[in-house]
């Protein structure tokens, strides 16, 4: 995957866009796949892992009713930690997770696995779905692909 996050530094680069991260149930991973790419500091500004709901609130600025009305695995949810994060970490583009990795964690209605990933830039905040089947290594590390090839996605459209 390492050619992933190469292309998407040398985007950014080439639009002058920097970008930031949120993440709770990748625990780090996206962020530690985006510094692996030498010269990652020109673009990247950072990252807050938010992992319990009280640093979701009172850090990124997830509201509380939020939280509370559609859980911490949601796309509103992931939505907010992208837009909180674009203006907590000052970047033109803010990548956010919330999921269940596994094994435990699952809730009616929402089963290990489920992700959702927040997407905030000039244009606004965006989420989208995921469902993956893996172990809790496997469905981290998918969260974090899916996560970069949207952000790819994105750059090749702006």
């Amino acid at each position: 995957m390492a050619g992933l996050e190469k292309e998407i530094g040398d985007l950014l680069r080439r639009k002058r866009l920097t970008l930031g991260l949120v993440e709770s149930a990748t625990g780090g991973l996206i962020s530690h796949l985006v510094t692996n790419v030498a010269g990652s500091s020109d673009y990247y500004k950072g990252s807050v892992t938010a992992y319990a709901n009280e640093t979701k609130i009172n850090i990124i600025g997830v509201k509380a009713d939020t939280l509370k009305k559609y859980g911490s695995v949601s796309p509103q949810v992931a939505e907010e930690m992208a837009l909180g994060g674009r203006k907590v970490l000052a970047v033109d583009i803010c990548l956010a997770d919330t999921g269940i990795a596994g094994p435990g964690g699952a809730t009616p209605g929402k089963a290990v696995g489920l992700f959702y990933i927040g997407l905030a830039h000039e244009g606004g905040a965006f989420s989208r779905k995921y469902e993956f089947h893996g172990d809790r290594e496997q469905n981290k590390r998918l969260a974090a692909e899916v996560a970069l090839t949207w952000l790819k996605e994105y750059l090749t459209s702006v």
